[in-house]
């Protein structure tokens, strides 16, 4: 039987970024299961798509998501990244 999912590494770089924003790349690349390399690739794509942006907070990065973007595909393309986010990524704490 293959191995597939229903959402590519961008996507669950995302995710993962959206529950924690200030987490290193080297521990996005191992909640994901893929190298540091390709999480430096996938952050690079998702901010040149416009989709999220790097801030520098000290001696670390904050990476802030652009939420209001729409989806890239024609098939969801009515559908804004934070329709994503809202389906699989459980609310911070605290927030309302």
């Amino acid at each position: 039987m293959s191995e597939w999912t229903f959402f590519s590494n961008h996507a669950h770089v995302i995710f993962v970024l959206a529950q924690d924003p200030e987490l290193r790349l080297r521990d996005v690349a191992a909640r994901v299961g893929i190298t540091e390399r390709a999480v430096q690739r996938i952050v690079s794509e998702l901010s040149e798509g416009g989709f999220l942006s790097v801030q520098r907070a000290g001696r670390r990065n904050r990476y802030i998501i652009h939420a209001e973007q729409p989806l890239r595909h024609p098939v969801e393309a009515d559908h804004t990244l934070r329709d994503l986010i809202n389906l699989l990524v459980p609310p911070a704490e605290g927030a309302s």
